[in-house]
């Protein structure tokens, strides 16, 4: 029993907890697909709006590696969530969005996101792009090294 509870408590420390909020579902089914194909064991919750994702960031013992924020959401935008975490330590913030305008990126980033990547299209670039930022923000999960 004891050696059961041991490697659970190894495989927790190496699994990947991601807070994904995203309204599309398809684009939830291509980032948990992704992450599956780039062997990454991830305990992923997903907010489907930006007012489920407030609520979830702010409940007691809330822990994630990273946030993964789409900035088109109903009901809360993606900005304002980052207006409203401005500022605060904690969970890195990358951005995972269909916009492409340079406004989008400077402001998103000048709110305190650390990256800020463009919705790919096709399954390939998809797996590519989760794959490069599971890699740089939780390098255990995948067992690569920090790339600098």
């Amino acid at each position: 029993m004891k050696q059961s509870y041991s490697l659970w408590i190894y495989i927790c420390r190496k699994m990947l907890h991601l807070l994904l909020v995203e309204d599309h579902a398809a684009d939830v089914l291509l980032v948990r697909e992704a992450l599956r194909q780039c062997s990454v064991a991830a305990d992923v919750v997903i907010a489907y709006d930006g007012e489920d994702a407030i609520n979830r960031m702010n409940r007691p013992g809330f822990k994630a590696d990273f946030i993964l924020l789409d900035l088109n959401l109903p009901k809360v935008t993606g900005f304002q969530i980052l207006e409203q975490f401005k500022g605060k330590a904690g969970t890195p913030v990358v951005i995972l969005t269909s916009s492409d305008n340079p406004e989008d990126r400077t402001r998103a980033l000048g709110l305190g996101a650390i990256a800020y990547f463009t919705k790919p299209f096709g399954f390939d670039a998809w797996k590519r792009t989760i794959c490069c930022i599971v890699k740089q923000l939780s390098p255990s999960a995948t067992g690569a090294s920090p790339v600098a």
